[in-house]
């Protein structure tokens, strides 16, 4: 099972660089970030020639948004976050395939709205924690794929591309990552001694080199157990007009 995660950065934009994707690799199941679009104006029609059942989720204002595209059956059982209900954003998607559950997400960056943003991201960071263990618990095999927009160490970026205050290196950020691998989940790309950047901000940053790993596939033991390999398609970071994130996807057996 080959399973996809693609921050897009406006699905409007960079519908063909997804279709260009779909095309090469052929997920079974892909989840969006950031597309960037109220639901009804996700580009679904254009997306469906590529032969993917779509389920998006947007937001008003055309903020955030997520959405997945499978070539195989799926269900969906949460379209939020458990935990907040006052929280409007649109990033937490979580579906049911083939016996699996699979979250995708669009972590809050917290370096926006002062301290209340960065208080966001790690209760957000706390009710992901939270979803897990529940999952965990109950031994159901269990995904989480998307832009968690945490560096895990020093190893997961270029040298000086972050200031030690950025929220994304922030140890509160991190050890609330920690916490969901000590929770029982494993970190796809770090299992196999992965360190491949995932986004390369505009200018130069790509030709250079100097970006950071922020787009993790996590998975339950049962799921680990399964783990087969670890990718990132810098080919669409090389395109024209690409998304600021490369497309990353983890295989499992099965």
């Amino acid at each position: 099972m080959r399973l996809a995660s693609f921050n897009v950065n406006s699905i409007r934009r960079r519908a063909p660089h997804l279709q260009r994707f779909l095309a090469r690799h052929a997920p079974d199941l892909v989840f969006l970030q950031e597309t960037k679009c109220k639901t009804e104006e996700f580009p679904a029609v254009e997306l469906a020639a590529s032969g993917y059942r779509i389920h998006a989720l947007g937001q008003h204002g055309g903020r955030n948004g997520v959405a997945v595209l499978g070539r195989i059956p799926f269900e969906v059982v949460l379209e939020a976050l458990p935990g907040e209900e006052e929280d409007a954003q649109a990033r937490y998607l979580e579906i049911r395939a083939e016996g699996l559950h699979i979250a995708g997400i669009y972590l809050p960056n917290g370096n926006s709205g002062g301290d209340e943003g960065m208080a966001y991201k790690w209760r957000w960071q706390q009710r992901l924690n939270a979803r897990a263990a529940a999952h965990l618990d109950a031994f159901t095999p269990f995904a989480i794929l998307g832009d968690f927009n945490v560096v895990p160490m020093a190893a997961d970026m270029a040298p000086g591309a972050l200031p030690a205050t950025d929220a994304l290196v922030h140890p509160n950020s991190r050890a609330h990552f920690r916490a969901l691998g000590n929770l029982g989940m494993t970190d796809s790309a770090a299992a196999l001694g992965l360190h491949s950047y995932t986004y390369w901000d505009y200018g130069a940053a790509f030709e250079a080199n100097r970006g950071l790993r922020i787009d993790h596939a996590m998975l339950s033991p049962e799921l680990a157990e399964r783990l087969e390999g670890f990718h990132v398609d810098t080919e669409a970071r090389a395109e024209e007009q690409p998304s600021d994130h490369a497309p990353v996807w983890v295989e499992l057996r099965g």
